[in-house]
Parts: C-alpha cells; sequence; structure tokens
C-alpha cells in the first residue's frame, strides 16, 4: 500500500511512496489510485505520456481548475514546484523533488502551484490530470527562472520550448490571472 505525505513546504503537495513487489519475472507497482486523493473527484480523467530528452526543461505551468498526479517511468527528473496561490499559507514557498525510476515517487499537485521539471536523464513522465477538458484554456505559464521563487534547478541552460522561453515573470501576470487558494 502507498504512503502518502504532505509536503512541508507547499499546502496541498502530497508526495506519494509507492510500494513495489519484484520477483524473477519482473516488477509489479500500484501508481495511482483515486481513493489516495479524496479531494477530487477524478470524475474528467486524462493520462498522458511526456518523453523528454536529458536537459529539456518543461514549465512552470498552472491551473485554475486542473490538479496534476505524476509518476516517472523511465530516467529521472527534477520537479520544481512553487506556490503562487496568494492566499495560501504557503505563499510564494519553493520546493525541489528528484523523482525517478528507482525511488518509487508519485506526485501530486493541486491547483495554483506552479509546477515543471528538468530532465536529468533521457526521461519518461506518466502523468493524470483531471478538468482537461477545456482545449488547453487552463494551460498557463511563468518563468522557469523567476528570481522570486529561487528554484535550484541544477542547470542555468536548459532545453526551452518557445512557449516555456517566453513566459513572464510572476510580477508580469495580472493579480486577477493568478489562481486564488481554496
Amino acid at each position: 500500500m502507498a504512503r502518502i505525505e504532505e509536503s512541508k513546504s507547499i499546502t496541498g503537495v502530497q508526495i506519494v511512496h509507492l510500494q513495489s513487489f519484484s520477483d524473477e519475472r519482473g516488477r509489479f507497482m500500484e501508481a495511482f489510485r483515486k481513493e489516495w486523493f479524496p479531494q477530487r473527484t477524478w470524475d474528467i480523467f486524462q493520462c498522458n505520456r511526456s518523453d523528454s530528452k536529458k536537459g529539456v526543461l518543461r514549465g512552470l505551468h498552472f491551473h485554475h481548475q486542473q490538479v496534476d498526479y505524476w509518476y516517472v517511468t523511465r530516467g529521472s527528473m527534477r520537479v520544481g514546484l512553487v506556490d503562487i496561490r496568494t492566499a495560501s499559507p504557503t505563499y510564494l514557498n519553493a520546493q525541489t523533488i528528484d523523482i525517478s525510476e528507482t525511488n518509487e515517487l508519485g506526485l501530486f499537485i493541486p491547483v495554483g502551484v506552479a509546477h515543471g521539471f528538468v530532465a536529468l536523464s533521457d526521461v519518461t513522465l506518466t502523468y493524470f490530470v483531471d478538468n482537461y477538458f477545456n482545449g488547453g484554456i487552463d494551460e498557463n505559464g511563468v518563468a522557469w527562472n523567476d528570481k522570486t521563487f529561487k528554484i535550484d534547478w541544477g542547470t542555468d541552460n536548459p532545453i526551452l520550448s518557445q512557449r516555456d522561453r517566453l513566459n513572464p515573470t510572476l510580477e508580469e501576470i495580472p493579480s486577477s490571472d493568478i489562481p486564488q487558494y481554496r
């Protein structure tokens, strides 16, 4: 059975310590169960896969409606998180978590927590989202290197998409576009 730990840095972020079972045939692991996160209904549900080459940085992204649950199936990555919910008790707190195929961690990211990752090796991320029904309208971004956050990505020169390269700093985002703490 998985053990779920609340982040000590960011309210609502949950780190899931998964349990695997191995024998001479291979390995089995339960990676996600909606009952682990009763704060969401998971009525609308989508599962995605993202493959990234070593050195790619994706993010920081944030949502007003959608939560994410991440699990690495191949390779390793460093996740960067920052609470941008203005009324949150952990507003502007940042955290990094290394996730890999060998450390068996899942990560629940609530609404309003900006998130991204840098690939420490070639990596495959499997992620589950809810409320991903609006054609990407709830896909928002903030600069990965915003000095306000002080996220230690372990790199100063990542491979970025055009979208992520152009993300504004938090200061440049109108307050009406910042997610609210719930």
